[in-house]
């Protein structure tokens, strides 16, 4: 039997075991720095599917590992969800992790536990086929991704050295293969005025009035960007998320004003280029001096479930790569070797923990993940049975894709 037979075989035969362990880690509550007990219960669940290796690093991801040949490839899903917002906007429990007519419901069940369970199969089924290729394969089950995509890998890259060759995220891409998404990054911006009195107004300077002028500037900053000259990524963009204006009193005039920027970043532009066009936009908008506006660019710090504190700027770099590249090659065999069609290739609207692996240490990755993009953050979340099965033949065939092993 042919390889790829074998794991298509393989795949549907753990198609149960797949769907139930997506449902077990649905039914773990594991908001972001929160993590502990789907960490434990996926190094047990890795333990007992005969992994070779099977680790929590210091900042609490699980690392495992099949295989030890001298390349290595790594797998990646974040285990961390978000809340899950009003509960008047769900039709069942968000941690029933329920599996009917096709679908595993609850919260992470796309964004993204579907993709842990698929790479759980995977690593199972390579161990059943007795997989001694030439790549070391790694799973990681990364945490605070919702927090801040990345820092997870920016620690494991920068902090504990562990860099592997190339890179999969099983975040949701409808089975479909993606090789880039744009970056994004925060900004502050601090406006000030002089405050008096509110029954004469004439006399101060109001912040707020400044910030109303500075949001609509945004709103045509936004408008103005430009896509990427492949247009493949498509325009940046930039939002307005939140605005925030103070004073001394309710009867006076306000001094003080705060708005935050959602600024998403295709190809070629970066982080100075991004404060640049805002302090430019907000300074004509104002009339300030440009060098009396403050716009920076925060830092998120947190202690994970670990005890260990670790920050970083908020800054996600982009990144793509071609459609070319040996790696999107391997891939799209690997799939039509499994499918006998061609697949999407692609890209994500949303961000990935590969703005460090990738847009910041530039490792080759791409994207193929169980589940759709839309799902993440929405109320009543699903993942599709099928498509589990179809992710766990896809990561276990790709080594061999890489190594040219695919019978034909």
């Amino acid at each position: 039997m042919k390889i790829q037979d074998r794991i298509r075989q393989l795949a549907e035969e753990n198609r149960q075991k797949t769907a139930e362990c997506l449902s077990r880690l649905v039914q773990t509550k594991s908001y972001s720095s929160k993590e502990e007990d789907v960490c434990r219960l996926i190094a047990s669940i890795c333990e007992d599917a005969g992994f070779d290796e099977v680790r929590i690093d210091g900042l609490g991801s699980v690392i495992a590992r099949v295989g030890h040949g001298p390349k290595s490839l790594a797998f990646d899903a974040h285990i961390d969800t978000v809340e899950v917002g009003n509960m008047a906007n769900w039709d069942f429990d968000p941690f029933s992790g329920e599996i009917v007519d096709g679908l595993v419901k609850g919260r992470g069940a796309s964004d993204q536990k579907g993709g842990a369970a698929a790479m759980i199969t995977a690593g199972r089924m390579l161990k059943e086929l007795g997989y001694d290729g030439e790549y070391t394969i790694w799973f990681t089950f990364t945490v605070m991704e919702e927090d801040c995509d990345g820092m997870c890998w920016k620690y494991l890259i920068e902090e504990e050295g562990f860099k592997p060759d190339l890179i999969v995220s099983t975040e949701p891409t409808s089975c479909r293969i993606y090789r880039g998404h744009r970056g994004r990054m925060e900004i502050r911006v601090i406006l000030r005025g002089i405050s008096c009195h509110g029954s004469a107004p004439e006399r101060g300077v109001s912040a707020a009035y400044k910030a109303a002028r500075a949001a609509l500037a945004i709103e045509q900053l936004n408008k103005d960007l430009q896509p990427d000259e492949e247009r493949f990524l498509g325009k940046g963009t930039i939002t307005v998320s939140q605005m925030d204006v103070k004073g001394p009193s309710q009867c006076a005039v306000a001094d003080y004003a705060m708005l935050y920027l959602d600024r998403r970043l295709t190809w070629g532009e970066d982080a100075d280029l991004a404060i640049a066009q805002v302090r430019e936009y907000v300074s004509k908008a104002t009339g300030d001096k440009p060098e009396d506006i403050i716009v920076e660019m925060p830092d998120y710090g947190k202690t994970g479930w670990t005890n260990k504190e670790y920050s970083q700027e908020l800054y996600f770099p982009t990144w793509k790569i071609d459609a070319d590249h040996p790696l999107v090659k391997a891939a799209v065999a690997d799939y039509e070797a499994l499918f006998a069609k061609e697949p999407v290739v692609d890209k994500w609207t949303f961000s990935t923990n590969l703005v460090a692996t990738t847009g910041r240490h530039k490792i080759p990755a791409i994207g193929f993940g169980p589940g759709d993009e839309a799902q993440a953050h929405a109320p009543n979340e699903i993942n599709r049975v099928e498509d589990l099965v179809i992710c766990s033949a896809f990561y276990t065939l790709l080594p061999y894709a890489l190594e040219g092993r695919i019978e034909a």
